[in-house]
């Protein structure tokens, strides 16, 4: 059955205090090596990438930037990877998350079902051991707790929640608002919105998708809609009109997400969640950096993106900030 959000009340929604204003805040799925476009697989457990992540983390520190690492069961078990995270925490003010890619993080059961990829599908039995499993592992790499969690493939389920609240977890950045993954198994996001929100114990950050255009008065319905046209999305993006835009560098034009971080402002948001992936560091790895050309355009879209934040004031958010400021 696919997970969707249930409908938020007005309690659910966090209210941020007026001195926290209007913020943003990176989130680095920093994860193993795999190949975007073959069948997953558990023997995929490479972190050669990470080389390029004290460099990635210097240009985001020289700008006062804190990364939220999102660390999954490789990463977490690979000495060299934690050695070099563990450097990178020492900024006072970056933090590691977890990441739970549930093919490569035991324990491994005999059958699993279908979608067993997206964790939120397994049975609550197996999505708690996997989630205690890769939570101890971080803990006694880092020597720290993780108070922060991503789904792998944004796979959260109805269980996920409660989950995590039992371990002690204060936030979750699985939703990805306007995105569908039903049709391969996964959670339908595609009617929830950027605003963040509490759920049994967690809060929600969803990362941070806005719909531009014309035509975004319509927003995720019209969206939905569209996609039920034979290339009506593609004509009404085209046209100006309709655009689902994500805070990445991933596949995202730099012009597109400068858009959408003015319409986001302007709407009041105020916290504007972004994200990139590990392994796009180093080109070959993701299919959004795929030579040196992508690689000097993805470091681009941050100096870009950074300047317009600090044109616009929108200071930087650390995870210990944010809780801070949800409390």
């Amino acid at each position: 059955m696919t997970y969707r959000p249930p409908r938020l009340t007005d309690a659910q929604r966090v209210v941020w205090p007026e001195e926290f204003g209007t913020r943003f805040t990176v989130f680095a799925d920093v994860e193993e090596e795999f190949d975007w476009n073959a069948p997953l697989d558990r023997r995929n457990r490479a972190t050669t990438a990470m080389v390029a992540f004290p460099e990635a983390h210097r240009r985001f520190a020289e700008r006062g930037v804190a990364l939220a690492c999102m660390v999954d069961y490789p990463v977490a078990t690979d000495p060299a990877a934690v050695a070099i995270l563990s450097r990178v925490v020492e900024d006072g003010r970056s933090e590691i998350g977890t990441q739970l890619h549930a093919w490569v993080n035991p324990p491994f059961p005999d059958s699993a079902p279908p979608g067993s990829s997206y964790a939120g599908n397994l049975p609550r039995a197996s999505e708690a051991a996997k989630l205690e499993t890769l939570t101890r592992a971080i803990t006694t790499a880092f020597g720290r707790a993780p108070r922060a969690y991503r789904a792998g493939r944004y796979g959260i389920g109805p269980n996920s929640f409660a989950l995590l609240a039992r371990l002690g977890y204060r936030i979750d950045s699985s939703v990805r608002p306007g995105y569908d993954y039903s049709a391969d198994g996964g959670p339908d996001f595609s009617m929830a919105d950027a605003g963040a929100y509490r759920a049994e114990g967690i809060v929600e950050l969803p990362l941070t998708t806005v719909f531009t255009g014309g035509a975004r008065w319509g927003g995720a319905h019209l969206y939905r809609a569209l996609g039920r046209i034979p290339k009506g999305r593609g004509l009404f993006a085209r046209a100006h009109l309709l655009s689902r835009i994500a805070l990445t560098p991933e596949d995202m034009p730099i012009a597109d997400a400068l858009e959408a971080v003015a319409v986001a402002a302007g709407e009041g948001l105020r916290l504007l969640n972004l994200s990139f992936h590990s392994p796009s560091l180093v080109p070959g790895h993701t299919p959004y950096v795929r030579d040196a050309a992508d690689l000097k355009r993805f470091h681009a879209w941050w100096t870009v993106m950074l300047d317009e934040f600090e044109r616009r004031g929108i200071r930087n958010a650390s995870l210990d900030e944010i809780i801070s400021a949800l409390e």
